[in-house]
């Protein structure tokens, strides 16, 4: 039988005629102040207490306990108003809350009832026990104060737990960790609907790292499903880049299940309907223009007689519209069709009609009100890359592979800038405006075709409402038909050039003046007509610095010292493997070439990102893996455990393909033997200098707190499939483990031959100094420190483990 103490009640505010200020609630009142005029007596019960009688029960024991319970719960509210707030009148400023404040409160209030209906079942499960002990009074030698509180006792327990947890989602303490802790482990209606209202008021790149956890428990966990819905849905309205991460994630977590399951799960459901271009931001300019547009179309329809119109100048962004939505909106789409030049582009005129370009002149952001699909080009864009990696896998030699990716490459350059962008490097808004073919290469992988492609890009204020930028090298094919394309493929950000792509030739409002007008603007933003090789010495050779004289003396000596600085750090071209040379180039002299033979390099804005697309490979472990990296690596940052790590983005874009950021200016070890045909120590002199050099030991000590930090992590989450190839070397020294697909006690094949914790090879030992130098018990010293800080925050580990097990796909034997 729990046991309890019962509270005395809590004095309430009375309110006078003659007060001018009246004070409805004590916001600053503790739970303490209150448990302080508790008297500490024994609560121990009696033997006789502890039996359950069954006589019946007399009228004066139910009128006791029905006051007690009554005079109990008034005291819980009492206390819950103190203490949380929730039932606090509405301040000056409540009439701006928010829909997220108002949400909250609803939860409070649930969370409370919850509470309330638990503490009453529990009254009601005692008051035969408390009949009873009162029955047998005469038997009981303890005083009268004991049996008060022996029958008061089961509900205190409740209600302290209760309040305890709910001061703990008020506190400033509590954070997206915790919130998706709590919403895993508890299982009270009221709990998980304040926990999932206070979701809105976190920041949404918090919440964002713990999306792969939320969908899992979307899909597997019904009752939260519920909860989370709305804020899924509000969060797919607002970002079209959370949209696309959302379905993707429901899609690869999703996929097991909805192939054993007859019925649709609810989560195809919601895929189906964030990838249905239903959840768009709530724009009332585009609902009322939208039925503006249709009452206008039925007026025309309607009226029978014809009517004369007499010339007008400018045609409005209405007529326009309906115009290109009525007449060639749907017959000019070609998502997906890369020989067209318009695979990326879904008709959306909103942002280079005429209001757009003013709205972007003034600096102000244009809405899109024709509805043209949102999520369409994106996918389009992915689903090029990821068919180019499956065309490569049937391809047999590296050498093949490497001609038929440029070829593919340049086809999907044909149709860029467009309004894509990639998904890794979403927190800097940016569009995809070229691919260099020449610079991509493809991986070295046994059965698989991963390739590696680096991608011009330029930053914008926003992915949707910027204007895509203009089209600088067209094609040979495009330029001979630039007359038949009517200008509206070099994106000319002229308003004539738009309206003559979207006014019909027998408009009544479009005179031949206009035409002539809109003709003579495109004659002057046409560029020369000639071919692609003339097109690309022109724009290599247009340089915006002035010319600048050196001497012969000093090109002879940069050329000599390039010379040998290039064949000292470079790789030589493997047709083996001819990822090695590419990745071996530094990132900022690869940056600096390819800007300097981009069409789009001029711009102020312009930036080179990279990308590995990985087809046939489960990335959903390799994605949990790299949660735990960050979470590794922000616990020692708190410890101040002098451990490194580099934690590398993954993206699932189904159960079979995704994205991986690559990390730069790094080799494999697997490449190092390769190509130097030296030992690892050897290496490191030939690249940093002598060992007593200052860039030797900089970069020893770099290796020492990496490797000590992924033998830390390749023990704790039993990392396997250890090999060269999937250790890395950065160009600083530090050694960093990546493809992370078999954890958790999984193994090639489950043969379970790899017996060894971590990867600590005699090489690594002689880089340190070998096993009685300083730095090997520096080495010790780290992965004493490390595991001592992983055990204090285990919470922080564990948890995404867990919530990651409830799901079909993961398999642990632990």
């Amino acid at each position: 039988m729990s046991m309890g103490i019962l509270l005395p009640p809590v004095t309430q505010v009375t309110i006078t005629p003659t007060t001018t200020n009246l004070t409805l609630h004590h916001r600053n009142r503790s739970l303490d102040s209150a448990l302080q005029r508790i008297p500490e007596v024994d609560v121990t019960p009696s033997p006789e207490c502890e039996k359950v009688a069954t006589s019946i029960l007399s009228t004066s024991n139910v009128h006791s306990c029905t006051v007690a319970k009554t005079r109990q719960r008034d005291e819980v509210v009492s206390l819950g108003s103190d203490d949380s707030g929730i039932l606090c009148g509405s301040e000056s400023g409540a009439s701006d809350a928010t829909t997220r404040e108002s949400s909250i409160q609803l939860s409070r209030e649930s969370l409370q009832s919850a509470d309330a209906k638990k503490g009453d079942s529990n009254d009601t499960e005692n008051e035969s026990g408390a009949t009873s002990s009162a029955d047998e009074e005469k038997n009981c030698s303890e005083p009268d104060t004991e049996r008060t509180s022996c029958s008061a006792e089961p509900d205190k327990p409740e209600v302290s737990k209760s309040f305890g947890l709910l001061r703990l989602l008020e506190s400033k303490v509590f954070d997206v960790a915790m919130a998706i802790h709590y919403l895993f482990k508890s299982k009270e209606p009221g709990v998980q609907s304040y926990i999932a209202n206070k979701l809105f008021s976190f920041p949404d790149i918090e919440v964002d790292f713990y999306l792969p956890q939320l969908v899992c428990m979307y899909i597997q966990m019904h009752d939260v499903a519920e909860v989370i819905h709305p804020y899924l849905v509000y969060r797919c309205r607002q970002s079209i880049d959370f949209s696309l991460k959302c379905a993707w994630l429901l899609d690869a977590y999703g996929s097991d299940i909805a192939a054993l399951s007859k019925k649709k799960p609810h989560s195809v459901k919601l895929k189906n309907l964030i990838l249905s271009e239903e959840l768009r931001p709530r724009n009332k300019m585009a609902v009322s223009l939208t039925v503006a547009l249709e009452k206008s179309v039925q007026t025309a329809a309607a009226s029978t007689m014809p009517s004369k119109k007499s010339h007008q100048r400018s045609q409005s962004d209405a007529s326009a519209l309906t115009s290109r939505v009525g007449i060639n909106g749907p017959s000019k789409l070609c998502l997906g069709d890369l020989s067209t030049g318009k695979a990326f582009d879904n008709g959306c005129i909103c942002f280079d009609s005429c209001m757009g370009l003013v709205n972007d002149l003034k600096g102000r952001k244009t809405e899109c009100t024709c509805l043209a699909p949102r999520l369409a080009p994106q996918l389009e864009f992915l689903q090029a890359l990821i068919l180019i990696g499956k065309l490569l896998s049937s391809i047999p030699t590296k050498e093949a592979k490497t001609t038929r990716l440029v070829a593919e490459l340049t086809t999907l350059n044909l149709n860029l800038p467009a309004r894509v962008w990639l998904p890794l490097n979403s927190e800097t808004p940016h569009h995809v405006v070229r691919i260099p073919p020449q610079v991509a290469a493809v991986l070295n992988s046994k059965d698989k075709a991963p390739y590696i492609i680096y991608v011009e890009v330029v930053e914008v204020d926003d992915i949707y409402s910027s204007p895509v930028t203009p089209k600088v090298m067209p094609t040979l094919r495009h330029t001979k038909s630039e007359e038949n394309l009517g200008g509206y493929d070099n994106n000319s950000a002229s308003a004539f050039s738009m309206c003559g792509m979207l006014c019909d030739d027998n408009d009544p409002d479009w005179s031949k003046e206009d035409d002539e007008i809109s003709r003579q603007y495109t004659q002057l933003k046409k560029p020369i007509d000639r071919d692609t090789i003339s097109q690309m010495s022109q724009d290599s050779s247009d340089s915006r610095e002035p010319p600048m004289w050196i001497s012969a003396i000093d090109i002879r000596k940069r050329l000599s010292e390039s010379f040998h600085e290039i064949k000292n750090k470079q790789f030589t071209h493997d047709p083996e493997d001819p990822s090695a040379a590419v990745l071996k180039e530094p990132w900022l002299e690869k940056e600096q070439r390819v800007r300097e033979s981009s069409p789009y390099g001029h711009l102020a804005t312009w930036k080179l990102l990279s990308v590995i697309v990985k087809c046939g490979d489960d990335l959903r472990q390799e994605l949990m893996a790299s949660q735990l990296l960050q979470m590794f690596q922000k616990i020692w940052e708190m410890e101040h455990v002098p451990l490194w790590v580099h934690p590398y983005k993954i993206l699932c874009l189904s159960n079979d393909s995704g994205l991986i950021e690559p990390i730069l200016n790094t080799v494999s070890l697997h490449q190092v033997k390769k190509q130097g045909q030296l030992s690892l120590l050897e290496y490191f002199i030939k690249e940093y200098g002598p060992m007593t050099s200052e860039a030797f030991l900089s970069a020893q000590k770099n290796f020492v707190q990496s490797c000590a930090a992924y033998c830390l992590i390749c023990y704790l989450i039993q990392v396997k499939d250890r090999h060269n190839g999937n250790i890395l070397l950065k160009s600083d020294g530090h050694l960093i483990h990546i493809d992370f697909g078999f954890i958790l006690s999984t193994s090639p094949k489950n043969l379970g031959f790899e017996t060894s914790p971590f990867k600590l090879t005699p090489e690594f030992v002689e880089i340190m100094g070998g096993d009685n130098s300083d730095m090997f018990e520096y080495f010790k010293i780290l992965i004493l420190q490390g595991l001592i800080a992983a055990r204090k925050h285990q919470d922080m580990i564990i948890p995404l483990v867990e919530i990651m097990r409830s799901g079909e796909w993961i398999d642990l034997n632990l």
